[in-house]
């Protein structure tokens, strides 16, 4: 009885979540205790090899109110970081060419116009490649100097927008975020059914968005 009823906790978790947009991981580790880590759209649960999924439900369900309550926070956060490292790449910062530093500088404007020369390069092939394998298409792509975002989709034009920064990172950061606003055209939010269309193109996709993020690991 005490499971059924925490299994109900547990969907109900489950979808409060998904409401507001947050995708649940849950992780058995080597670890004494349990650490639940909020990320951009990602409720990160490591619990220890011993829990059971009785405990784990609960757990989970008692921390629900608090990832819905300070998402908006992370997100505002991650935005701020964004928004940063954009403008670290508009100064007098080293230039960055797929994440490798170049031997020559160019003033912040040049920069901008070297970016998306090289963004414009790689397109093609790029959406050529990961089209088929999201099975989606975009039936336009567009550049913008955006300073919150590294893309965005528009699904009913089916227009994807990708940042003239993103040549600065490895170009595999690039290739998640096609793969990313090219998911959107299957679901328009970031609900579990949305990121796990990411993960089966890009199963290593955390990585790559983590680094967009200012993070390493």
């Amino acid at each position: 009885m005490a499971l059924q009823s925490t299994t109900s906790i547990s969907i109900l978790a489950k979808q409060q979540l998904m409401q507001a947009g947050i995708e649940l991981q849950v992780t058995k580790k080597r670890v004494k205790n349990i650490n639940f880590r909020l990320k951009p759209y990602l409720l990160m649960v490591s619990v220890p090899l011993s829990m059971n999924t009785a405990q784990i439900a609960q757990a989970v369900a008692q921390r629900v109110s608090w990832a819905v309550a300070n998402h908006a926070q992370v997100l505002e956060q991650y935005k701020r970081k964004q928004h940063a490292s954009r403008d670290s790449l508009t100064g007098d910062s080293p230039l960055l060419l797929w994440g490798i530093v170049q031997s020559f500088t160019l003033s912040p404007d040049e920069k901008i116009t070297y970016y998306r020369q090289q963004l414009s390069n790689v397109i093609p092939s790029l959406f050529d490649k990961w089209q088929p394998i999201v099975g989606a298409y975009a039936n336009e792509i567009r550049l913008k100097k955006m300073h919150t975002r590294w893309g965005s989709c528009n699904t009913r034009a089916r227009r994807v927008w990708l940042s003239v920064y993103l040549p600065a990172y490895p170009i595999e950061c690039t290739e998640y975020v096609i793969v990313h606003e090219l998911c959107h055209l299957h679901h328009a939010n970031h609900s579990p059914e949305f990121w796990q269309t990411v993960a089966t193109a890009i199963p290593d996709y955390q990585h790559w968005h983590n680094m967009l993020a200012g993070k390493t690991g």
